[in-house]
Parts: structure tokens; C-alpha cells; sequence
């Protein structure tokens, strides 16, 4: 992926590490906080990578479903909270088995080229699960949970396919917001949560779409799929600033 497919500013990008998660909420709320400060040009473009807590992100469209409320007690019980994201489609799960990464830039005109963004960010993550011995490939495939055209699947030896990286994006004046999930190891909390949140809301979707990086590669960590993307993003032309690793930080909910 070249930076004038997805029509970027040419920044480097500060990488800031999280070594463990400020709780499922409030994750998430930092990426927004991070987003609004790149468009108002307090913080360099930015490359957040963490291990989520246990989590099922809802959908706007699931909250209007009658099933909804007992939805998010299924996931409640079976250890992951359920939380409504503002951009994506429908419910997806990810735990600390996963690896969250926020890419945000600032843009002028931030609206412009988000298909491009899909495509281009699919094939870059596509391309860093390759690296690793995935054979991996962009788009969606027949059953998939919260279904997305820029999908990134594995395949395996017997031909199935799985879903293993989510993408959404959010924009606001003056900045870019792509958020991507790979599920690496321990894909089986994850179908058995899906099952039951989609059960409740009356979606149909096929379980066996659910898999984990390591379902096809024994033996891959977190890590290991970190340091690929890393290793993606430098070959696609990206320069990074110097890190930030740290514990957490705890952003306004407000």
C-alpha cells in the first residue's frame, strides 16, 4: 500500500504501546480522545496498539433490535462487557487474545478517501499475517460476523475460511480515525459469546466464519502479530517517531 492510496498526510507516526488496558470503556474512549486531539493538532498522527479487555462492541443497528438488552446480559455472562461503538456495523468480541491497533492522522478533508482506507489498511494487516505464515486475504466471506467488504479472512489447509481482522473507521473535521482488530489466539470465547449475543438479538451468522490467527499457524502470540504490523507498516513507507510504552492512560469520559 503506497500513502496516496489512502490519500494520507506524509506524517511519521508517534507509536504509543499500552501495556495493559485503562478497562473495556474506556479503551475505547481514548481512541476518540486521541482522534480529537490529532484534528486539533495537540498530538502528532498516531499509532495506538493494545490487548482489549474482554469486550462484545454492539452496533448502532444491534441497540434497535428487541433482543438487544439480552444481548448484552449474554455477554455479561460469559465475561466480556458489552459496549456500543459509534462506528462499525454489527457486534463483534475481542479479548486480551487480540490485538487492537488505532491509526489516526490528520486530513483536511478527512471524509475524503475512506473507501481507499479500507482497502489499502486490509492489505497492509493482510500482508503482516502472510509474514507470519497466514495465508490470508481481503474480503468478506459467506456468514461472517459484523460483515465488512475489507474483511481481512485465513484460510485453511482444508480451504475454510475465518474471519480475523474487523476495520472501522470514524472521521471528524480535520482527522481520520481507522480502527482495526485481529483475533490471534483463544478464538473459542469468542464464537461461544457471538453465538449467544446473536442468538438473542435473532441474527444469523455461521460460527464456524470465527477463528484466531493461531488456529492456522500453531503457536503464533500477540507479539509475534504485533511486531508483523510493525514490520507492514515500514515496508508500506511509514517512518515512526519515537515510542511511547506505557501502563495506561485514563482519558475523560465526559
Amino acid at each position: 500500500m503506497d500513502r496516496s492510496l489512502t490519500q494520507m498526510t506524509g506524517a511519521d507516526l508517534f507509536v504509543v504501546r499500552r501495556l495493559a488496558s485503562a478497562g473495556a470503556a474506556a479503551d475505547l474512549v481514548e481512541g476518540i480522545t486521541l482522534l480529537r486531539a490529532v484534528a486539533a493538532g495537540d498530538r502528532p498522527a498516531t499509532l495506538r496498539l493494545y490487548r482489549p479487555e474482554p469486550t462484545v462492541a454492539f452496533g448502532q443497528r444491534d441497540t434497535r433490535l428487541p433482543g438487544f438488552p439480552a444481548a448484552e446480559d449474554a455477554a455479561r455472562a460469559l465475561g466480556f462487557e458489552p459496549l456500543v461503538r459509534r462506528a462499525g456495523g454489527r457486534a463483534a468480541a475481542y479479548h486480551r487474545g487480540c490485538l487492537v491497533i488505532d491509526h489516526v492522522e490528520p486530513q483536511t478533508d478527512a471524509v475524503a478517501g475512506s473507501r481507499n482506507r479500507f482497502s489499502g489498511f486490509g492489505e497492509l494487516l493482510a500482508s503482516a499475517l502472510r509474514s507470519v505464515g497466514v495465508t490470508a486475504a481481503v474480503g468478506e466471506i459467506p456468514g461472517e460476523y459484523c460483515p465488512g467488504e475489507y474483511s481481512v479472512h485465513g484460510i485453511g489447509d482444508d480451504g475454510r475460511r475465518v474471519k480475523l481482522v474487523g476495520t472501522a473507521q470514524r472521521v471528524v473535521a480535520g482527522a481520520w480515525l481507522f480502527s482495526s482488530v485481529i483475533v490471534v489466539e483463544d478464538s473459542a470465547p469468542i464464537r461461544e459469546v457471538l453465538t449467544s449475543s446473536y442468538a438473542a438479538m435473532g441474527l444469523d451468522w455461521d460460527p464456524a466464519t470465527a477463528g484466531a490467527a493461531n488456529d492456522l499457524v500453531g503457536g503464533l502470540t500477540v507479539d509475534d502479530v504485533e511486531d508483523a504490523v510493525l514490520a507492514a507498516y515500514r515496508r508500506s513507507g511509514y517512518g515512526f517517531e519515537p515510542s511511547e510504552t506505557s501502563p495506561v492512560i485514563r482519558p475523560s469520559v465526559s
